[in-house]
């Protein structure tokens, strides 16, 4: 433990960047404390990823999440919110898998000219580097979903994965 009672991971936890950096594209970076393969899996393992998916904050809960992550492999999720009468399903399709290094996929839900996102992990001094890319088909729709508020949630998701990750790379 360290001054304040804080462990040592809790006081290299990084902030999570959220940058609009252009009309079409949104850029997450967050660096988590764990092994590249550890933090791959909790994206890839469906059990894993519900675990910190959702904000707790936003009220929603994750029903579901299958998936086949493979390169052309398919995702659906499985969302519920009290305010709403039927679950809402977000899906798409893996356009690259490249094992604790990338992750590409489409969001499909909102037709054809749903985001694709590309997620990269960097591994470096057994710290991972996380930098999510969002690219959108419009400024129309970045706008839209910056203003929904449905891309506020990733430095609480962040901060989730961050506590899966301790426990899992303490368990290897």
């Amino acid at each position: 433990m360290i001054a304040g009672g804080q462990s040592d991971t809790m006081a290299r936890r990084t902030p999570t960047t959220v940058e609009r950096t252009s009309d079409t594209e949104l850029v997450v970076m967050r660096t988590v404390d764990g092994p590249a393969r550890v933090v791959f899996k909790a994206w890839t393992q469906p059990k894993l990823f519900q675990q910190w998916w959702v904000p707790k904050s936003c009220g929603v809960s994750l029903i579901s999440f299958e998936a086949n992550i493979r390169t052309g492999g398919t995702y659906r999720l499985l969302m519920g919110h009290p305010s709403s009468e039927q679950p809402m399903a977000f899906f798409g399709r893996y356009i690259e898998v490249t094992p604790h290094a990338r992750l590409v996929w489409t969001n499909d839900e909102g037709g054809e000219d749903g985001p694709v996102t590309t997620v990269t992990f960097e591994e470096r001094d057994g710290a991972t580097d996380i930098v999510v890319h969002e690219l959108y088909p419009s400024k129309a729709a970045l706008d839209e979903a910056l203003a929904s508020g449905s891309t506020g949630g990733w430095g609480e998701q962040f901060v989730e994965l961050d506590d899966l990750i301790v426990f899992l790379d303490a368990e290897a």
